[in-house]
């Protein structure tokens, strides 16, 4: 599989990239820590945030959030992530989504890296 569809795969869900590459220990740590990142995320009452172009902070909070991708699909089909803003816990919830996210990016390109001969070394 080229390195190109090993970031796809790592992107749309947390860990597979890592499985197909042989690497069963970190593929399951990464699926188990960052689904259940999000799911503390929603949990928390945060909030699944929209691509709005005239807010900036919004559309880096909704750009960070997807980093996670069928879970995000997932929640957001299902309706989940409406975030209750008079919750004590709503920004743990909103810190929780966008950290999941980003981490899963770095995840991403480690799973490139390791599909390249950069990561053999």
């Amino acid at each position: 599989m080229s390195p190109l569809a090993m970031v796809v795969v790592a992107w749309l869900v947390p860990g597979a990239a890592h499985a197909l590459l042989g690497q069963y220990r970190k593929a399951v740590i990464f699926c188990v820590v960052l689904t259940g990142m999000f799911v503390l995320g929603l949990a928390f009452g945060g909030r699944l945030f929209s691509f709005q172009v005239s807010d900036p902070l919004v559309l880096l909070a909704a750009l960070a959030e997807w980093g996670l991708g069928v879970p995000h699909a997932v929640a957001a089909l299902a309706g989940a992530g409406q975030g209750e803003v008079t919750a004590v816990t709503y920004e743990y919830g909103n810190t929780f989504l966008m950290a999941g996210g980003l981490l899963n990016t770095l995840v991403a390109l480690n799973a490139f890296d390791r599909a390249t001969e950069r990561g053999r070394r």
